[in-house]
Order: structure tokens, then sequence, then C-alpha cells
């Protein structure tokens, strides 16, 4: 399989002068070397990106909607080629890979759907009080240029969420992809090109994060909108100025079995939810708070399904749900934060240890100090912590002991329970009888605290990615 290695500006793959690898976490093989784009290459970027904003302001919302479909249909027909290049990038297991390729195509489809709806307001003044027959429109403008940046684990379909509403309202990108991942974002761009998409609408340049600081700081740069970690984010924030930006970042969601049926399948799905991509996602499950009276019979479940059922190894094996991290150095900081929570008192129920290169072993504890980096950091690895509890409120109560705030599930058969925990716990959403992994593409997502802010969803993107505007008008009589 050949692979685009060349930023792409302006419509065009350019050459680079210098170059880095891009390896399979999960042999180290080199997979290509990919073009750096130097500070000179971010400016040029940046210049293509506010001279197609015109060029994108002249297209009606229906033209914007038919560029969304194309894209869409694109993808679908490279769907295979984009998923085993998700796999070889970023090391997702192929089946999980396929499932995200389908993703972004849907998330191109409601994009384009929401871009013919996003028409704006009309307000009839005399609705509250005598005002001369007045009536106002308020309209929705974009940010342009925006900055994109985006992490490796879900290297089509976060870009999605991120281009296809910039392409709905017509605010133009320039696209950061991730230092491990940028081979999906290349060939993306390329179908961008291939759908009609003006030049210079969307830009994708690899580069190292330093070399960003001049976009960062730039008052010509409208927009950011990230997803990675909370430090890095929340530096970003610090030095971004006046221009707006949204933050998705990390969190340690957390589940809590209240009232099941079926105790081996909800411990099968909670299981899917915490190993599935190594746990290297941002709504993995990490902290699973069970009542105590299905505490032994639900931690025996969980433990003899990971044993039996979670299957590691080579990310291409069909039957394989965990597969390698990303990189090395994530083995070594698990497998040391594992030690430490053993150190402090936590006890293995499984794995804990003995990865095989990239590939840790999935890991399940019980009794680490809440205060332990296993609970009160982001994991992002195939760790999970079990936990009794006695009353539905302290539940909540541990769900909320956390730096974090992203999705939290609840299996509960009690609508009142469901209800106190929609009112009191601090996330974005709220899950009844489902695990937090579960993400719809429609529907608003993003966190609260060190979860960041702003929401994405392509109809919520939008608003994040425009300004109201207020025509008021006055006829003649």
């Amino acid at each position: 399989m050949g692979y685009e290695t060349r930023p792409f500006i302006g419509g065009e793959f350019v050459d680079a002068k210098g170059t880095f690898p891009v390896t399979n976490p999960y042999n180290g093989e080199t997979i290509a070397e990919v073009g750096r784009a130097d500070i000179a290459m971010l400016d040029d970027a940046l210049s293509a990106a506010e001279a197609a904003g015109d060029a994108l302001a002249i297209l009606a919302p229906y033209q914007r909607a038919d560029l969304l479909l194309r894209i869409s249909e694109l993808i679908a027909e490279r769907a295979e080629e984009l998923a085993e290049t998700i796999t070889l990038e970023a090391g997702k297991p192929i089946a999980l890979s396929r499932g995200e390729a389908q993703r972004a195509v849907g998330t191109f489809r409601i994009a384009a759907e929401e871009a013919r709806r996003y028409a704006g307001e009309l307000h009839l003044q005399e609705a509250y009080g005598a005002s001369g027959g007045k009536y106002a429109l308020i309209g929705r403008f974009p940010l342009t240029p925006v900055l994109a940046i985006t992490p490796f684990n879900f290297p089509l379909n976060l870009v999605a969420h991120k281009i296809a509403p910039a392409l709905a309202v017509g605010s133009t990108v320039i696209h950061k992809p991730a230092r491990y991942s940028p081979l999906t974002a290349l060939m993306l761009a390329q179908i961008y090109a291939d759908a009609g998409v003006p030049a210079g609408a969307y830009n994708v340049v690899p580069t190292a994060p330093s070399e960003l600081e001049g976009l960062i700081a730039s008052e010509r740069v409208r927009k950011i909108s990230f997803t990675g970690s909370a430090e890095v984010g929340w530096g970003l924030k610090a030095k971004c100025g006046r221009k707006r930006i949204t933050l998705e970042l990390g969190g340690n969601a957390a589940v809590v079995v209240d009232e099941v049926d079926d105790i081996p399948s909800i411990a099968a799905h909670i299981a899917r939810g915490a190993f599935a991509y190594s746990g290297q996602v941002c709504i993995s499950i990490q902290r699973i708070f069970v009542r105590d009276a299905l505490y032994d019979e639900f931690t025996r479940a969980l433990v003899e399904y990971t044993k039996a059922k979670i299957r590691s190894g080579d990310p291409f094996d069909e039957e394989v749900l965990n597969g390698p991290m990303i990189s090395q150095g994530d083995v070594e900081r698990v497998g040391a934060w594992v030690a430490e929570a053993k150190d402090a008192g936590a006890k293995v129920l499984c794995g804990g240890g003995g990865a095989e290169g990239a590939v840790f072993a999935p890991t399940i504890l019980a009794e680490a100090p809440r205060d332990s980096k296993v609970c009160a950091e982001e994991a992002f690895a195939p760790l999970a912590v079990v936990e009794p509890y006695c009353d539905f409120a302290e539940a909540v109560a541990k769900v909320n002991d956390s730096r974090f705030g992203l999705q939290a599930g609840y299996f509960t058969h009690d609508l009142n329970k469901a209800q106190y925990a929609f009112e009191h716990t601090e996330v974005g959403a709220v899950l009844i009888n489902e695990t937090p992994i579960a993400r719809l593409d429609h529907l608003p997502y993003g966190g609260v605290k060190d979860s960041g802010f702003g929401r994405e969803g392509p109809r919520y993107a939008m608003d994040e990615l425009t300004e109201p505007r207020v025509l008021v008008i006055k006829p003649n009589r």
C-alpha cells in the first residue's frame, strides 16, 4: 500500500525539507517517512486558509452540504483502505478501525444535513411589545481560519468531528495531526481534493508541537479546536490569547453497577468497554463501582470474562480487542502505575504486568487507594479499578471524586436513581444502562472540570465555529 507523505497545503501536496518516521506500534517497523512542515510552510498554510475563506463564503449551504455528502461517499468507497491505515499507524484492532471508518461516513452525512438546516433565526419584535413593525434576523458567521489539533487514537473520526462542521459553516482549517498517525489525515486530504472542496479549505501540516507556537499566538487564527491531554490543553488555552478555543480533554470514566438482571452479560459489556483498543479512548472505563451485595459475584464474572475472552495481540487479527499501546513509553508508564498501586495495598485480580512488546495485559485492580494514579489520573491503558459501595448517593459521589468529568454510566432499573444520577453527576453525559464508552456522533460531546469545555457533535460544533450577528430591519411604511 502506497501513502502520500507530504504536507497538504493550498490544495496540493508539497515537498518538505525534513521528515519523521511513522512506525507500526505492534512490531516497530517503519511504515513511512512523513514530510515535516516547518514554520515557513505553516505560514503558507495559514495564508492558503485565509485565501480559501472567500471561496467557501460564496458557496450556499446546499453546496457545502453536497460537498460533505461527496466526501462521505468517498470515505465509504475507501473505507477498508482507511481502516487498514488506522490499524497500521495507530495499532487499533482492525474490527474497531472498520467501525471508525463507518462512523466517519456518518459524521460527514450528519454535517451535510446540519449545513442545510443552519439557516439562522427570524424574530418578530412585536411579540415583545410595540416596535413599529421591526423584525430581526440572527445569522451566524464562521470563525476562520481554524487550527485543529488531533490525537492519535481516532485519526479519522475525531478529525471528521472538527473538519466536517467547519466545512458546513464555511470555516477553513489548518490541521495538525498526531505525530503517530498522520497518514490517515493525508488520505482524507486527498479525499477532500477529489470531492472538489476549494483549495486551501483543508490543510494538513504534520509537524512538531513546538512549531505551532506562531499559529497559536497569531491573531490571524480565529479559533482553535484541540483534542488531547488535559495538561497540553490547558497550556494551550493559556497561550492562545483572545481567540476562541474548544478543549476536548481526557477522563477516567466511571461506571456504576447498581441493579442488573444478568451479571455475566453486564460484566462482559464492561470488560469490553475497559479493554477495547488497549483502553486508549478518553471515555474508556477506568473506574467500576459495584453495589456491595453484587460485588463478589460481579468481580468474579468480570475477571473470568477478561481472562477468557479479551484477546490480546496483533491488531490485524480479527479476534483481537486489546492490541498494542501506542508507544513503549506508555507501556512502561502504566506498568509503573500498577506497581505503585500494589505497593500502596492494591490487589491485582488479573493482568498487572508481563507486557509482550507494546501489548499490555488487561489489568483489573481492587482496593486501590483513591489518590493512586490508577484511580486519580487518566490511565489511557487496558486498566480498570473495581470498588464496592453501599448507597447510591455514595456511588454518585465516588464518580464525582475526580478532577475529570467527561462521561459516566449507570446500570439501574430505578428511574428515580437514573434521574438522581443525571442531576448530580458532574460530567458532560450520563448514560443509563450503558457504558460511558458509548458515543453517538450526532449528540453534543464534551466534558467539565479538567475534561475541558465546549462541545463537539456536528450541530454543536457548528455553534462553536461561528459567532452570531443580528440584523434589525424597520420597513418603510
